[in-house]
């Protein structure tokens, strides 16, 4: 089978790191797989070694809608799949579909943000919708009128599965500033406005001042800087710790103590079933698929968006609770290793692809 996996641009987020590796498993089960992205560059080009790759354009102008020549290039490609991935690949889905009738052209839905008109047309022109979450397809169904049978839900997969090294990393913590006592929150995201790391900041801060706490924020983004000044700019005495791009975050998850997610938007977080695969226990906003990262009540805290107190409550709670802690991270590893198995979602990727190619064969 020929697959071509496209993309906007590489930047650092958990799309971007789910096309590189899905095309590159795809090429590892033995099918022409090869990634198309519209802008050259990005965070992640480095891992674009060994890997089938093109670029519309040879200079980056900065605009992830700009895809001059993607008809060009897909018809050179002449793929029996296309799999759109991200918010402007879902917006030509719908337009490569009809162009190229006789390809299979999977959309996704991956956001929990607003999805813009020429997403939502392509939803109804596509061969069939992927969600990474049941919530994200219960929104597809419900507000955008796609029929239940045209979604498939196939969660994300473990981009940075727990390596050999399970064990703590306190030799981390001691060069951070953080004594063994020291509860450290840990968030690894692209700084966006949605990502929210300047409220979990602020929320952060409210915390009791007898409490010995850190926060390490991991990730780069639009907002970071706005993130480092308001760091900076408050009596937290060291405690907010902003790491920047971390090209394997497996170090932190192993001398972090919690995963903490205040976004204002999601629909399945990387960040927290790669925490949970780690033993990290999860306090998290509920929001849109948020709840099918971790199981709440079990090896996490889902309180309500936007509800502070509950969230700072949460946090004291898990704080005080060290054998509470112990028995969510052992439930954790358990669930999120065998939830997001790279191995499981690949193949149900390509169990999919085969039944929408078949008719066309």
């Amino acid at each position: 089978m020929k697959i071509l996996v496209v993309q906007d641009y590489l930047r650092s987020g958990g799309t971007e790191r789910q096309s590189i590796r899905l095309t590159r498993a795809f090429a590892a089960a033995g099918h022409r797989a090869s990634l198309l992205t519209f802008r050259p560059g990005g965070a992640l080009t480095a891992e674009l070694a060994g890997l089938a790759h093109a670029s519309l354009t040879r200079v980056d102008f900065g605009l992830d809608w700009f895809a001059p020549g993607l008809t060009r290039a897909v018809a050179a490609a002449a793929p029996d799949l296309v799999l759109c991935m991200g918010r402007m690949a879902n917006c030509y889905a719908g337009f490569l579909q009809s162009h190229f009738p006789r390809a299979a052209v999977v959309g996704t839905m991956r956001t929990g943000k607003p999805l813009p008109f020429l997403f939502r047309r392509s939803l109804r022109r596509v061969r069939h919708v992927v969600a990474n979450s049941a919530a994200a397809r219960a929104t597809l169904v419900a507000r955008h009128g796609v029929s239940a049978d045209r979604v498939t839900v196939i969660p994300n997969a473990l981009v940075h599965p727990p390596d050999a090294t399970v064990a703590p990393n306190p030799e981390l913590r001691a060069q951070l500033g953080a004594a063994e006592s020291t509860l450290v929150l840990l968030n690894v995201a692209m700084f966006r406005p949605e990502k929210n790391q300047a409220g979990l900041i602020e929320l952060c801060g409210r915390l009791p001042p007898d409490l010995d706490w850190q926060l390490w924020l991991a990730g780069d983004g639009p907002t970071r800087s706005a993130c480092e000044r308001l760091a900076a700019g408050r009596a937290f005495g060291g405690r907010v710790k902003l790491l920047g791009l971390q090209a394997d975050p497996r170090p932190l998850y192993r001398a972090a103590d919690l995963a903490v997610l205040a976004s204002h938007s999601e629909s399945l977080s990387n960040f927290l079933c790669e925490a949970q695969a780690h033993g990290l226990p999860a306090v998290a906003w509920d929001v849109v698929g948020v709840g099918e990262c971790f199981i709440p009540g079990e090896s996490g805290l889902l309180v309500p968006h936007r509800h502070e107190e509950a969230f700072l409550g949460a946090l004291q709670r898990l704080a005080n609770e060290p054998e509470t802690r112990r028995r969510f991270a052992a439930r954790a590893r358990a669930y999120a290793t065998a939830a997001f198995d790279p191995a499981r979602q690949v193949q149900a990727h390509l169990d999919l692809f085969a039944r929408l190619v078949a008719p066309a064969a």
